[in-house]
């Protein structure tokens, strides 16, 4: 009798032990599922700056390449118009000191349009540079302090 006894209570005993292990490997996977959680967030969050990082990246070059394109155009219009104007002044005018006046007048006008849209490109090259170490850079430097940051907090705890 005592014997039984003693058996049931260590089986008892032997039950609550698994039922504590159990309740405690229930309470560790809550707690897993939580920091992968977290753990997936800021990853997210990481990967979220870095393609905000790489959009503002990508609107500057296609602003850049816009604003160069359009000038092109712009100048392809503007030499068809030069070319049209000063063709027919050549081609209708009767007086040969006026043709040698407008040949001179094309020259200038097709090296100074030229120096024109030369400028304007060289101009967005440089603000496209400017705005690539002005914007761009700050928020490379802010994101990649902000890892350094992270870093170096996890390896104090």
């Amino acid at each position: 009798m005592i014997t039984t006894a003693i058996v049931s209570f260590l089986l008892l005993l032997a039950f609550m032990g698994f039922g504590i292990a159990y309740w405690q490997l229930l309470l560790c996977r809550r707690e897993a599922r939580i920091l992968n959680s977290h753990r997936v967030a800021a990853h997210s969050a990481l990967q979220k700056s870095r393609m905000d990082l790489l959009e503002v990246r990508n609107r500057a070059r296609l602003l850049e390449d816009s604003v160069s394109g359009g000038a092109s155009a712009v100048e392809r219009v503007h030499k068809a118009i030069s070319n049209t104007t000063f063709g027919l002044i050549d081609l209708f005018s009767k007086d040969e000191e006026f043709r040698q006046t407008a040949r001179k007048a094309r020259a200038t006008h097709d090296q100074s349009s030229q120096q024109i849209y030369r400028t304007v490109r060289t101009t967005n090259k440089a603000l496209h540079i400017l705005a690539d170490t002005l914007i761009i850079g700050k928020a490379e430097k802010r994101l990649a302090s902000r890892k350094r940051d992270k870093g170096q907090g996890s390896d104090d705890q």
